[in-house]
């Protein structure tokens, strides 16, 4: 099993939905990489008993944690305390790619 990423050899797009591959998965943390191509979004969602963070490693987007919707570039990390609603369109010119850690990791 590899322990060192360099997240840049992991990007793709899809053309119909955001594309998402996961780095790491154990059996208390998923580490996992999504990119978002101009006007991509990622439906607001919770997760219930699972926090997560999305931080942001290149492009900038508008991002939505319960009633509060912000804008973010490269450098941010946003946060989403279990059972809060979070998602994310790409509101830039760019891709959009962010690193993203859910603790506990979904169920498979």
């Amino acid at each position: 099993m590899d322990y060192f990423f360099n997240w840049q050899q992991h990007t793709g797009s899809k053309p119909d939905k955001f594309y998402k591959t996961t780095l790491f998965q154990g059996a208390h943390l998923m580490v996992g990489l999504n990119c978002l191509e101009p006007g991509q979004t990622q439906s607001a969602h919770a997760h219930d008993g699972a926090d997560k963070f999305y931080f942001v490693l290149a492009g900038s987007g508008t991002f939505t944690v319960g009633d509060e919707e912000r804008p973010a570039e490269a450098g941010t990390v946003i946060a989403a305390p279990a059972g809060i609603r979070h998602g994310v369109t790409n509101s830039g010119t760019e891709r959009l790619s962010l690193l993203v850690a859910i603790a506990p990791p979904p169920i498979r």
